[in-house]
């Protein structure tokens, strides 16, 4: 089946995009299966379309034009009619293109434990190179501190004096949604020492943003504890793994049986061979990994290990923080005294925010502080970055 899109856009030209903003829709009350949808329209007219708080869905203007429409509910033949006014296309075509892409967003609402960051029709590096009205996502360090005393040396504690209360964080959610941010990743130091973390994840769900964690993993060995992340609306999951200890297997079971989509980081180190642990992840059911190195020798290597990886059909995941150890690739670089140069996206497809509120481009770049999420207006942090 051809690119749906793709044909699209041979067939259409560029029109005047839609106007900018945040267009929302929500199934009835008394509908049997519950939908949200959230658009963000930019002013280049691509879109970002948000399903169900769990999947961000990237978009060129032919399709955040369609996406708009399926938000005011507007059927095949209302879509026909308008956009016939806008292009040079009969109405036929767009009536069945309308239709396909109505069917390709249905599937994505039906399937469950998918990517929760999806490109339809778009090269996953363009969303970073854009001037957008917003970042993506929102890195959020709940606190910088660790579980394990022989890391504490590695976490920036004297960053921070305090870090935000509950109901602090609650502020910034609300403060992301409504200027468009629909994803926040809760990292660290180590987040699932923050007892309110249920909580926040299920202020993020009913705000109506997809919400992702980044931890060590042991908590979730725990069933009620795990569950209770679940329920609350937690869509994805990045666990900095072990492969050498047997009680983080056990545990990656267990959250594997969850259906919650899971992107495994493993740390090269010298000496280390990590293809079966590639090949016994794969076995597993895991579908996404993130792969750094701890010495820059190793990036041969590593490059090897995500060829590796992409033979057994595994995602490769780059852009996500992880959390403050001997092995965080930030600390490796500050130890070696260079000059690091920020990841493509910082800035611009995500920021980073610190325990006490403080926005940065991206995780380590202290000397550029653009501001604080709670105090600053947003328009000044954004222009800042």
């Amino acid at each position: 089946m051809p690119n749906l899109l793709n044909s699209i856009k041979e067939r259409l030209t560029q029109k005047e995009p839609l106007p900018t903003g945040l267009y929302t829709y929500q199934t009835p009350p008394e509908a049997e299966d519950q939908h949200r949808l959230h658009l963000r329209i930019e002013k280049d007219g691509t879109g970002l379309l948000v399903i169900d708080a769990s999947t961000v869905l990237h978009l060129n203007q032919t399709a955040t034009e369609f996406a708009f429409h399926l938000i005011k509910e507007n059927d095949a033949d209302q879509v026909a009619e308008s956009m016939t006014k806008r292009y040079r296309m009969d109405k036929e075509h767009i009536r069945q293109d309308y239709e396909q892409f109505s069917e390709r967003v249905q599937t994505m609402i039906d399937t469950p434990n998918m990517d929760p960051v999806t490109f339809l029709d778009i090269e996953r590096q363009e969303p970073y190179t854009d001037v957008n009205s917003a970042p993506y996502r929102l890195d959020c360090a709940l606190t910088y501190r660790v579980p394990d005393d022989s890391h504490l040396e590695h976490a920036p504690l004297d960053r921070v004096e305090r870090e935000l209360t509950t109901d602090e964080w609650n502020a910034v959610f609300h403060k992301a949604f409504n200027n468009g941010i629909p994803h926040l990743l809760f990292t660290g130091g180590e987040p699932t020492i923050r007892e309110d973390l249920p909580d926040l994840i299920l202020h993020a769900e009913e705000v109506g943003l997809v919400t992702g964690l980044v931890t060590d993993g042991l908590k979730l060995s725990e069933d009620a504890y795990r569950s209770k992340l679940l329920v609350n609306g937690l869509d994805h999951l990045l666990i900095i793994f072990d492969p050498d200890n047997q009680q983080e297997w056990a545990m990656l079971e267990k959250v594997l049986e969850d259906e919650l989509f899971t992107t495994v980081h493993l740390t090269l180190i010298q000496g280390q061979d990590l293809h079966p642990t590639i090949d016994r992840l794969a076995a597993m059911g895991v579908r996404s990994l993130s792969l750094s190195e701890s010495d820059r020798e190793l990036t041969d290597e590593l490059q090897h290990l995500r060829d590796y990886a992409a033979e057994h059909q595994l995602d490769l995941v780059w852009d996500m923080p992880v959390p403050y150890s001997k092995n965080n690739p930030v600390v490796l670089e500050l130890e070696k005294g260079e000059n690091q140069s920020p990841p493509k996206g910082a800035g611009k497809a995500w920021l980073y925010v610190e325990p006490d509120g403080d926005v940065l481009p991206a995780q380590g770049q202290y000397e550029k502080v653009l501001g604080n999420i709670l105090t600053d207006p947003w328009e000044e942090i954004w222009e800042q970055s």
